[in-house]
């Protein structure tokens, strides 16, 4: 009977301990990078990071809060600021090059993820105690973000989106659905230092303000749009380059065909918050409820 009563108290412990540690709290810093019409390599555009310029890598922040609903599902809500930018003149693709764009987008996004857990290993160096642990994971979830392409011209940043530099209008808000894969060490029950890698694929494709073809400059609405719209005369006769003719109103300017897509991999920390289990709230929770236990008094018999 021993033997048994033991046997379930080592089996019953990891479920209970983890019923103790269901919210934890963190940030994450991290890289971040995008796949879109700008800059690239050699190659018309392709999908996932083959055409990723590592080149114009930039970072990520951003802090989340998450539930473990049971021991193989947790819920996510994170706020990051991501930052995302490409230059056609790092492109080794002659075409892209003569299109002269460039562009830097600072993303805020508020995400929702959740998180299915594949590989667990519930206590790591088997020291019976349940306090460190391994988890890996995947995710997907949806995402909503500002963003705000810009370039910079004559010595200043300006935004692109309110000049319409193909003669359309396009939203700063819009969504994403991201997915990925992700892991982490618990260490003492309270602390837990993760990885994540996450892909973004947008219902835009002006991230970088680059779209369909040229407009004509008189459906422009401004000097400055007309001048940002079209920048191959910035380049002259350059050796290598397509004529000037090729970037014309009418002309190819980016690919509609693809939405654009932006991707993070980020290092974190959170700290887990330790409350009551279910265990303990059903079995013990009515007895403390309302008052507190009091030591019955026993009157003396003489």
């Amino acid at each position: 009977m021993r033997k048994l009563l033991l046997l379930i108290a080592v089996i019953a412990l990891p479920v209970l301990s983890q019923a103790q540690y269901l919210w934890d709290f963190g940030g994450q810093v991290g890289a971040s990078n995008y796949l879109g019409e700008m800059g690239g390599k050699e190659k018309t555009r392709r999908n996932f990071i083959s055409d990723i310029k590592l080149s114009k890598t930039e970072f990520t922040v951003g802090a989340f809060a998450r539930y473990k609903v049971n021991p193989l599902l947790s819920l996510k809500l994170a706020a990051n600021w991501v930052r995302i930018e490409g230059e056609d003149n790092k492109s080794t693709n002659p075409g892209r090059v003569g299109r002269n764009l460039s562009f830097q987008n600072n993303i805020i996004e508020l995400e929702f993820t959740g998180q299915v857990y594949f590989y667990d290993v519930p206590d790591l160096g088997h020291t019976y105690r349940y306090r460190n642990d391994f988890k890996m994971y995947a995710f997907a979830g949806v995402t909503g973000f500002y963003s705000n392409p810009r370039t910079h011209y004559d010595g200043q940043w300006v935004n692109l989106q309110p000049l319409e530099t193909e003669g359309k209008h396009y939203s700063r808000i819009d969504l994403a659905i991201p997915v990925g894969l992700g892991l982490y060490f618990t260490i003492n029950k309270r602390h837990r230092i993760g990885w994540e890698f996450s892909w973004r694929t947008t219902f835009t494709d002006y991230l970088d303000d680059v779209s369909t073809t040229y407009a004509k400059p008189e459906d422009l609405t401004s000097e400055e749009a007309r001048v940002l719209a079209n920048r191959r005369n910035e380049l002259g006769d350059k050796a290598g380059v397509p004529a000037a003719a090729n970037y014309e109103p009418g002309a190819k300017r980016g690919d509609p065909s693809h939405n654009d897509s932006y991707l993070s991999t980020s290092v974190y920390y959170s700290y887990v918050l330790r409350g009551r289990s279910s265990f303990y709230r059903s079995k013990y929770g009515s007895i403390f409820k309302h008052k507190k236990y009091k030591k019955r008094k026993i009157r003396a018999k003489f």
